[in-house]
């Protein structure tokens, strides 16, 4: 009879330790569980939020990174991350890169042409056999050797 009355949607439903009808939906309902499932949701949204901030931060850290990367002076391409790493100063006991200013390719292409042009230097280089001892008396080489031997002949 309240159904015909009230129709469907209306309060006709009597829900165990309610004292009042109410809708079907209320009536079937359960506020402690949307209560939770709105925590749920809301916790759901925070977590959602700080991703999305830590993303955004993580971003604009790689933007500034990737400004900040060296570029060839050659032929004008960026370092990867491994030439980056290499040309930072590890420490004052560390070799010193060769050239800092160029990529792998172009370092790789500028040795190669520093080795060509030494061995073209030296194989054009005119050597007489009689007087090759004379030409090294200046080089560094001779003066230690000459430099060890004095002093392992001199007696004090």
């Amino acid at each position: 009879m309240q159904l015909t009355e009230h129709g469907p949607a209306g309060a006709i439903f009597r829900r165990f330790g309610r004292p009042h009808n109410q809708s079907l939906l209320e009536a079937i309902g359960n506020p402690r569980r949307e209560a939770h499932d709105a925590r749920q949701q809301a916790e759901y949204e925070a977590r959602e939020r700080e991703y999305k901030e830590l993303r955004r931060v993580a971003q604009e850290r790689k933007v500034e990174r990737e400004a900040r990367r060296p570029a060839c002076t050659n032929c004008g391409a960026r370092y990867t991350d491994e030439r980056w790493k290499a040309i930072e100063p590890a420490g004052w006991d560390a070799p010193g890169e060769t050239h800092p200013h160029l990529c792998d390719d172009c370092k790789q292409r500028a040795i190669t042409a520093v080795r060509q042009a030494e061995h073209t230097e030296h194989g054009h280089q005119f050597r007489d056999p009689e007087n090759s001892s004379m030409q090294h008396h200046g080089s560094a080489r001779y003066s230690y050797r000459y430099f060890s031997e004095s002093v392992a002949t001199c007696s004090i």
